[in-house]
């Protein structure tokens, strides 16, 4: 962290230390309030985009879960990005995806004094109460792969457009179903922001009198765990034998189920398509498991993340609709309407293409 940014923390600190010791905080860990402590580039409230990027900013990533192979691809991105701007990264995170996991981790980044928390929401309200008195104590966040509600956070790094992902995803399903069948859904947690918005959003695909053939017969959750998702996708296929496909908008789930039908009888007959890595999905591509499937790059996702919470922290932007920024490599981005910021269209992979890419 920079010396005038440091001094400013500290300062911040020593103002929430009396708020603390003058009244009964109720959860999170409110350091003080944004009116009180503003954060650099953002005293008045207004953003100057020729502000130069602060060094020594404090960037930590908390996915959904550690260890989980989109993350860490996702996370590396952000860290690569930290390292050109000459920051300071770290992740850390629960290792199971539920919905009040992220809390703890929320708050002590913020009683650390972290500039910079980019996290990927377990469910849109639970980390709600955490983000905002990290954000009061000066900490800028950025929601990505999974928002919270608008007002908890500065900036939402979008992989792609919620209807782009669900049109992707009911278009793939319906070409290799041939446009009539039952369908399942394989979800990752109940309450998972991105997964729930996705699936609303395929419903109202699947509406449309081009898809009047296809039925979606439930959703299932795996809660974005191998073998659960591995049991969830035997079940589907025990409850519903005439099940002609499934969709798994996760990349844990569609790689479990991909697992389960490679040696099961309904290898060829069950079509299966999702938002899955091309290292996960590779083999089973290859053996005739899945004929396709799609994911936007989740490094870049990362990437991008990582340079929106620079920006915020720096003063070149404050997350208001219509502001520019640079994201490295990647260029130049536009923030949208409630503080998103749009990475691109998903790419498909199939068996044409998918050597081509290593993630």
């Amino acid at each position: 962290m920079s010396q005038p940014m440091r001094a400013l923390r500290l300062g911040m600190i020593a103002t929430a230390v009396a708020a603390v010791l003058a009244t009964a905080a109720c959860g999170g860990t409110t350091r003080g309030s944004a009116e009180d402590a503003p954060a650099p580039g953002r005293a008045t409230g207004q953003a100057d985009p020729d502000a130069p990027l602060v060094e020594g900013l404090d960037v930590a990533f908390l996915p959904k879960q550690v260890n989980n192979p989109y993350f860490t691809v996702s996370d590396n991105g952000g860290k690569s990005a930290v390292e050109e701007f000459k920051g300071s990264y770290k992740e850390v995170g629960p290792s199971e995806a539920s919905a009040s996991s992220q809390v703890s981790y929320i708050n002590t980044l913020s009683q650390q004094g972290t500039d910079v928390i980019v996290t990927s929401a377990n469910d849109p309200n639970a980390i709600c109460g955490a983000l905002t008195s990290a954000r009061q104590a000066g900490a800028k966040v950025v929601t990505f792969d999974s928002d919270t509600k608008p007002e908890c956070r500065d900036v939402f790094v979008n992989q792609a457009t919620g209807e782009g992902i669900a049109k992707t995803q009911v278009d793939l399903i319906s070409e290799q179903i041939g446009g009539e069948g039952k369908i399942a859904i394989l979800s990752a947690t109940p309450n998972a922001t991105n997964q729930n918005a996705w699936i609303e959003l395929m419903r109202a695909e699947l509406a449309k009198p081009e898809h009047s053939r296809i039925e979606l017969v439930t959703v299932a959750y795996g809660n974005d765990e191998d073998q659960k998702s591995f049991q969830e996708t035997q079940g589907l296929l025990r409850s519903y034998p005439d099940l002609k496909g499934i969709v798994s908008p996760t990349t844990v789930g569609v790689a479990a189920a991909a697992r389960y039908l490679s040696t099961s009888e309904y290898k060829g007959k069950v079509a299966l398509t999702g938002l899955g890595t091309p290292n996960q999905m590779r083999e089973f591509v290859k053996d005739g498991t899945v004929r396709s499937f799609a994911l936007w790059k989740p490094a870049d996702l990362g990437y991008l993340a990582a340079y929106a919470g620079a920006a915020l922290a720096s003063g070149r932007i404050t997350g208001a609709e219509g502001e520019k920024f640079e994201a490295g490599r990647l260029g130049e981005y536009t923030v949208g309407a409630d503080g998103v910021v749009v990475l691109g269209p998903p790419t498909v992979f199939d068996q044409g293409n998918i050597d081509e890419f290593r993630f």
